[in-house]
């Protein structure tokens, strides 16, 4: 198991007037003294002092993973990375299932778009329910309960003979995997602050933004040596190597005694701290609205391209392919642009770029331009996302430490619960003419719109104070 005991042996420090910025300023030792004299508690911004040889002259830690060596660091990236994934593959890998699935359950495109809906609403419900009982138990208990539940509910899935009973396995699974991200999200906060944060939530934000468009790829050569329930039984698979990988490699980071820090204490504390936290709610907009834009377009983009542009499962796939290297290029971009000039104006551009390329899509399709009219500006649109995404994250996470769990839930169960009612007027106003670019353009447009102006009316970037080092 992942744990501390390989890192170097750590300590709080004692004396709060040490408690620097600097990571390389030593401070005295603890008195011998008088062993009998009472101690003040410990720092509440976690700062420590890795021990060696001198302990008086080792530098300070402002963070508990700034201790972590860098090949621990990269497995903690890959294990949480694939725990986040777990969510957008859930909701995503049966995307190019939908025109099988509205033939095998003889029902309308509507009908189908209602189950990726259902998935959305469970994991937005999921997370609500796990990030504060994480900040309140630990982190591990809500991840092997949550992740166990989407295992069972993925083999019901498989089994529902009913669009019905489907679409409460497909609650269920969304609710199951509501552990991932929210948890993954809240250890990184535990063990890491400042522009070390925002490293480190961008490879996790690579993995959420490669992951939604990357799915129907993968989903899609599954579908050419399996039915589509045979997609639930793969789903149930990797949540069952999660489960595993949890209880072994995933350690405890949040000990039992930050768990009861004042101020932090009960449920309702840590949501009263997040929403009266402007920028947070600034931010929360933001990713919703854009995290809607982009799952309109995911929830329609299988009718749009396999219907009226005549992709096979296996064409639109590599469409997803060649579009995920957009939320590449973003995310990696966006955490050394957000790094030097501050996450709030990398996003007073990729908002702007966002309402631009949808805009561009309606242009494009109204003169005719065809499918490179609608893919060209689309790639700029998700690429837009991919700067986005971690710069939301970063600015949610940043300011609540110690209600970290909570913050993270807050913000994912925005993202997908608002994707999930909006994503669907996609299909509502396409019932009569089918789902067309413009369609699909025009939400994505209307998400980006009030993206931007959550930016500058309620966040207001000028007033974000600068990430600490």
């Amino acid at each position: 198991m992942l744990d501390t005991a390989s890192t170097p042996t750590q300590q709080p420090i004692r004396n709060p007037e040490a408690a620097t910025p600097s990571a390389t300023t030593p401070t005295a030792p603890e008195s011998t003294a008088v062993p009998s004299a009472p101690r003040p508690p410990a720092l509440t911004t976690g700062a420590i002092r890795t021990l060696g040889s001198n302990p008086a002259t080792a530098p300070i830690m402002l963070h508990p993973g700034d201790a972590i060596p860098h090949r621990r660091r990269v497995l903690y990236i890959v294990l949480l990375g694939a725990l986040t994934a777990l969510g957008p593959f859930t909701i995503d890998l049966y995307l190019p299932a939908f025109p099988v699935l509205e033939t095998d359950f003889q029902t309308t495109a509507a009908a189908i778009q209602l189950t990726l809906t259902g998935t959305m609403i469970g994991f937005a419900l999921g997370q609500l329910i796990v990030g504060p009982l994480s900040d309140k138990v630990g982190r591990r208990i809500p991840l092997l309960a949550v992740t166990a539940l989407h295992v069972v509910a993925s083999v019901a899935a498989a089994l529902a003979p009913t669009l019905d009973l489907l679409m409460v396995a497909r609650v269920g699974m969304g609710m199951g995997a509501a552990a991932g991200g929210v948890v993954a999200m809240a250890i990184v906060r535990d063990l890491f602050g400042g522009k070390r944060l925002v490293v480190m939530l961008s490879r996790l934000a690579l993995v959420s933004g490669v992951a939604p468009v990357a799915a129907p790829l993968i989903g899609s050569a599954l579908l050419a040596v399996m039915p589509w329930r045979g997609i639930f039984v793969v789903l149930s698979i990797y949540g069952a190597v999660m489960l595993v990988c949890a209880i072994f490699l995933i350690p405890e980071t949040l000990p039992r005694a930050r768990r009861h820090d004042r101020g932090s204490t009960t449920i309702l504390q840590r949501y009263k701290s997040v929403f009266s936290d402007r920028v947070f709610l600034g931010v929360l907009v933001i990713g919703g609205m854009s995290f809607s834009g982009l799952f309109s377009y995911l929830s329609a983009s299988s009718f749009l391209f396999q219907q009226s542009f005549g992709f096979d499962a296996q064409q639109y796939g590599m469409l997803f392919a060649v579009n995920s290297l957009g939320i590449v290029l973003g995310v990696q971009a966006a955490s050394r642009l957000a790094a030097r000039f501050g996450p709030q104006w990398v996003l007073a551009v990729s908002t702007a770029v966002l309402v631009l390329a949808a805009a561009a899509i309606i242009v494009c399709d109204a003169l005719g331009f065809g499918f490179w009219g609608t893919v060209i500006p689309l790639f700029i649109f998700i690429t837009a996302c991919g700067f986005t995404f971690p710069c939301v994250q970063v600015l949610a996470l940043d300011r609540h430490g110690k209600a970290a769990g909570t913050a993270a839930s807050v913000l994912g169960a925005v993202n997908f619960g608002v994707a999930g009612f909006i994503s669907p007027i996609v299909g509502w106003i396409s019932r009569d003419a089918g789902i067309t670019a413009t369609s699909m353009a025009t939400v994505m447009f209307g998400c980006a719109i009030i993206g931007v102006l959550a930016l500058w009316l309620i966040v207001r970037p000028r007033t974000v104070r600068r990430l600490t080092p």
